[in-house]
């Protein structure tokens, strides 16, 4: 008599989501049933469809320091074919791989390809632009005027020879770049970010998102740049600090068309992928979770599944108040509640020109600005950054003409700007860009808004208690937190994957502990070395 297949519910279809059932299938006879709460496919990592525009939420670059990622994706979409003279190196699993002239994928000809996209992203402050991350060359010295350089460098050495314990994250950027470097180009734009001060943040988030960056690390690559040859189409990049990345891989129509591809993958090899269905209840005894409710959003009717393995990806202070029938302790309870979230919005606007100029040596079509990211650290306005969707990927905007921009608003559910009508919305960022020079309000052809809950996972609040949530969601042998919101951290999409890869082989190995996969982007072998 066989024994009955063995399912997982997989709560989210992002890429921690998506990531856990492709691996389940291909790795597994256990059927993964994803269960996605919006109408949409990827989490944060979709891509949105505005009359042909493509929006990026957030921005995404296909690069990663685990050579399983790098390869996977790759296994997903081939990359573009190139002049034959170029050549690419993929590092993976401990192994070189030469692609000559790339896969053979032609952008013109298909949707399924990962072109290979050059880096820059500046800062822009004081009306000026500053390399990111900050350097010591004549531009910046130009800039900032030989005696605030000064003063940057005499407060770095006092920091490094005398730093100070690291109680908050304003503490953690203090010791990494002196306190001078971080009032002008840190302090004010991580306030902005977060909307609280740098001091009210855990250090945890530097070591998320900062990690091995430093000025000596800085300086050192710049020297190393100007006197090393660089490998020729070397796109791995396992050796090179994260910010200081040159080349990634982007999906030709943006990331949502990966998962988008992964899900197709997922049915097609039997697996279950439904949207508008969100999780109300979390049925659980002592020790094992036993099934979810599921709430069909458009029809509003629930129905009870029950599985043997459970992801979740969703908000832990969702998770937790899903709970039923198991008391959850009073302390879990009110830790899960007072985790605190940033949610975000982006302004769309389609361009006729931007009024900033392309100064650099870079050769763009129109001679467009040729930042990916652009960092508004002007005080005096509320947007936080400014993505230009024409140097993500040239298709994902209709007509190559324009200029398709989107600014970044870091906001909280409910506050002004979330609350404010689209039209406001739009006719805000415009007017922001247009004070500081970025843009003049008559080459705007058009605009969208879109909110996003929950982006980014804040690191304070009830935050440093949440080792308490840990040990109690820990307690359920089937159940595994898994991707940014699921384990209340701030990671990038493959940080996110590993942590559902590593899930799975815990799974399939039949490992009872959880720790190598809150090691994920937190040990050695997931992130950069510390700063020197």
């Amino acid at each position: 008599m066989k024994s009955k297949q063995k399912t997982a519910i997989i709560i989210g279809a992002g890429p921690a989501g998506l990531t856990a059932a492709y691996e389940l299938l291909h790795k597994s006879n256990i059927m993964p049933l994803v269960f996605e709460a919006s109408p949409a496919i990827g989490g944060i990592s979709k891509t949105v469809n505005y009359k042909g525009n493509r929006i990026d939420i957030g921005g995404h670059r296909f690069f990663s320091k685990s050579d399983t990622v790098m390869q996977w994706w790759h296994n997903i979409l081939p990359i573009e074919k190139t002049d034959a003279s170029k050549s690419f190196t993929l590092n993976y699993q401990g192994k070189s791989r030469e692609i000559a002239g790339g896969d053979g994928a032609d952008p013109t000809k298909t949707n399924d390809v990962m072109l290979v996209r050059s880096r820059l992203s500046r800062i822009f402050y004081g009306g000026q632009f500053f390399n990111y991350p900050i350097t010591l060359e004549a531009s910046t010295i130009k800039n900032l005027g030989v005696g605030r350089i000064a003063k940057m460098g005499v407060s770095y050495v006092k920091a490094r020879i005398k730093p100070i314990p690291e109680k908050s994250l304003e503490d953690f950027y203090v010791n990494r770049f002196g306190r001078e470097l971080y009032n002008t180009f840190f302090r004010d734009y991580t306030e902005k970010v977060w909307g609280v001060p740098c001091s009210e943040i855990a250090a945890d988030w530097g070591a998320q998102r900062v990690k091995g960056l430093s000025v000596t690390k800085a300086v050192t690559h710049a020297l190393k740049k100007a006197v090393t040859p660089k490998r020729k189409g070397d796109i791995s990049q396992k050796d090179t600090e994260t910010s200081l990345i040159e080349y990634f891989l982007y999906p030709k129509l943006g990331p949502g068309h990966m998962w988008k591809t992964v899900t197709k993958i997922i049915q097609k090899k039997g697996g279950i992928v439904t949207k508008n269905r969100a999780i109300t209840k979390i049925h659980a005894e002592k020790g094992k979770i036993l099934a979810v409710d599921v709430l069909d959003t458009e029809t509003g009717k629930t129905k009870k599944i029950s599985g043997d393995y459970f992801f979740s990806t969703m908000p832990v202070n969702e998770l937790i108040a899903s709970f039923e029938g198991i008391k959850v302790p009073k302390n879990v309870k009110e830790v899960a509640a007072g985790l605190p979230y940033r949610d975000f919005i982006t302004v769309g606007l389609l361009m006729k020109k931007l009024k900033i100029k392309n100064e650099t040596e870079r050769k763009t079509k129109n001679n467009v600005v040729p930042d990916n990211w652009i960092y508004i650290q002007e005080p005096n306005v509320k947007v936080g950054r400014l993505q230009i969707f024409n140097n993500w990927s040239p298709y994902l905007v209709k007509n190559s003409d324009n200029v398709w921009v989107g600014m970044e608003y870091f906001v909280n559910e409910g506050d002004e700007f979330w609350t404010k009508k689209d039209k406001d919305m739009s006719a805000f960022g415009i007017k922001e860009l247009a004070s500081i020079g970025v843009i003049d309000e008559k080459d705007v052809i058009d605009s969208t808004v879109i909110r996003i809950k929950k982006t980014y996972p804040a690191y304070f609040g009830t935050y440093s208690r949440f080792s308490e949530v840990r040990k109690f969601t820990d307690s359920f042998e089937n159940l595994f937190l898994v991707g940014r919101n699921g384990m209340h951290r701030y990671n990038n999409q493959d940080h996110s994957m590993l942590t559902a890869m590593t899930s799975v082989q815990n799974i399939i190995a039949g490992r009872k502990d959880k720790d190598n996969i809150w090691d994920v982007n937190v040990e050695k072998e997931y992130h950069e070395e510390k700063s020197s």
